[in-house]
């Protein structure tokens, strides 16, 4: 059966196709009566659907990350496309071309994957080099650091997403590092290596992008200090600097930037305020390009109003 990827559908689109179920909410309406709040996936993106008028039978004949065969009609809500859903039937994964789902891109994370190799290889710093040769041997971990995202929603939310990130901040920091002296440029790349590793653990990288138990109990800095400490122990050869190790754990702790964010510490260090800033800098343009990228307003030069961000934002033009 043909399908239109979520990135593709229109406004006032009857849609007849299957989707990924990638949460589901039986909520109450002001009436009383009962409706599911969908997320719906497929390899392209995610979009909301609402089915109204639900049962407790519906809700319950599928769960997340299964597959459902959805009946319905596209409108805009608010500035966002979403799917009024008119009818939901559960299909088996053996009847669907799975490729249309698998948001994962092999062949990227190969190349992503040999860039980041080329990146640690090349620090002259013996320690930092040795520190990220200790993790590029984990072939457990660099699995899991080649199909994790690096988060549920907003930016780089899909597998292979925590990779793309991190290397784009390792080179953000190379180039940005030398236009000021004071800065140690090798520690910023390799703050910008460690800031988000403990999304391998935190956030689930098998079906849809969730969080794991210990990702809500713990969370990604927590985790990436013990990842931290758990390679620096395994380097029995020789000892790590002591102030190397606080330095860079403190580029962890502190990389959210504000206590109200989620940071430990706020940043203490001219690498650590840099590498804040990096990473914000990365995250915000990648959300906001998707945002440009998937708006579904017929205007040209601007997209919706958007909510969370406050704002519309300017389309680029092809001249």
């Amino acid at each position: 059966m043909n399908r239109t990827p979520i990135t593709e559908l229109v406004d006032g689109q009857s849609l007849d196709q299957v989707f990924q179920v990638g949460d589901k909410q039986l909520r109450a309406n002001r009436d009383g009566g009962k409706y599911i709040l969908l997320r719906l996936a497929d390899r392209s993106g995610t979009i909301v659907g609402m089915h109204w008028n639900a049962t407790d039978k519906t809700f319950e004949s599928f769960e997340r990350a299964d597959y459902i065969h959805v009946q319905g009609r596209t409108q805009i809500h608010k500035g966002s496309l979403q799917i009024i859903v008119t009818s939901i039937e559960t299909v088996d994964a053996d009847d669907i071309d799975l490729a249309d789902f698998d948001r994962f891109d092999a062949a990227q994370s190969e190349r992503l994957t040999g860039r980041l190799e080329e990146l640690i290889q090349g620090l002259a710093n013996v320690h930092l080099r040795r520190l990220g040769k200790a993790f590029l041997e984990d072939a457990d971990f660099v699995a899991r650091l080649k199909s994790a995202a690096a988060a549920v929603s907003n930016h780089h939310a899909y597998p292979g997403g925590l990779l793309r990130h991190t290397i784009d901040m390792i080179e953000l920091a190379a180039m940005i590092g030398p236009r000021y002296p004071e800065l140690d440029t090798e520690v910023l790349m390799f703050g910008a290596f460690l800031h988000d590793l403990g999304k391998v653990d935190e956030l689930a990288a098998d079906g849809e992008i969730a969080y794991t138990d210990r990702g809500q109990m713990v969370g990604h800095i927590i985790i990436g200090i013990q990842m931290l400490d758990e390679k620096i122990r395994s380097l029995t050869d020789e000892p790590f600097p002591m102030e190397l190790r606080l330095h860079l754990e403190h580029l962890i702790a502190s990389h959210h930037g504000q206590l109200e964010f989620g940071s430990p510490k706020i940043p203490l260090t001219l690498e650590a305020v840099a590498l804040h800033h990096i990473d914000n800098l990365d995250a915000k343009l990648s959300s906001f390009t998707n945002i440009i990228r998937t708006d579904v307003s017929g205007d040209e030069k601007w997209t919706n109003f958007q909510p969370s961000i406050g704002r519309k934002l300017w389309k680029k033009i092809n001249s």
